[in-house]
């Protein structure tokens, strides 16, 4: 075990240099060696080809081919998910998931929460109202906000299309493996960062 252990203390050094951590945290620094072993891996990897890319299609045009696409995908898998349901569109479920989760909240903070367009929201909320799935009252601090809240109607029409929804998601994820999966999830929350920091101007 001691050339384990002299591994083990050049990683260590390794870490103090490049991290200058403040605190003796195991965790962190698992972390680190994580992320550090995931970018050995990356950078042995092929550059990936692309449909255009000879030429001159830039990666950026690609990844942005390929988000659209990947949500067209999962709109389709979503709206078969609520075939049948007490739902129009699979933006109502996913705004009452977010209210039983979440709990209650104005108007302006569940559409922002599902990065839709306030006229767009509106339609949304008005039609969960008109069904009776979501409660409106008038905010206690302003009286002009309204607080939009599930009612058991709602609870009980979210519980009988979730396990389809959660297939829907399980096939929207496809082939990829579980520990894709994780990586593919730090991506996108950092690409998803990034937009909710500089794209308030563009939402409510």
């Amino acid at each position: 075990m001691y050339k384990l252990l002299q591994e083990l203390l050049l990683l260590v050094e390794e870490y103090e240099k490049e991290v200058r951590p403040k605190t003796e945290d195991v965790d962190l620094f698992i972390q680190w060696t994580y992320t550090r072993n995931q970018s050995e891996e990356h950078a042995t990897l092929p550059e990936p080809e692309w449909l255009g890319k000879s030429k001159g299609r830039t990666a950026e045009s690609a990844i942005n081919t390929s988000l659209f696409h990947l949500y067209r995908y999962a709109r389709l898998h979503a709206k078969a998910a609520i075939e049948g349901s007490d739902f129009a569109t699979p933006d109502e479920l996913i705004y009452l998931i977010n209210l039983k989760a979440l709990g209650e909240m104005t108007k302006t903070a569940l559409i922002r929460l599902n990065v839709h367009e306030k006229s767009a929201g509106i339609q949304i909320i008005n039609r969960l109202i008109t069904n009776g799935l979501v409660k409106q009252d008038t905010g206690d601090q302003d009286k002009r906000n309204k607080i939009i809240s599930i009612t058991e109607k709602g609870v009980q029409a979210v519980e009988n299309s979730m396990a389809r929804f959660r297939k829907a998601s399980i096939d929207v994820t496809g082939n990829i493996n579980q520990q894709e999966k994780l990586e593919l999830i730090r991506i996108l929350a950092k690409l998803e960062d990034y937009h909710l920091e500089n794209s308030k101007n563009l939402l409510v």
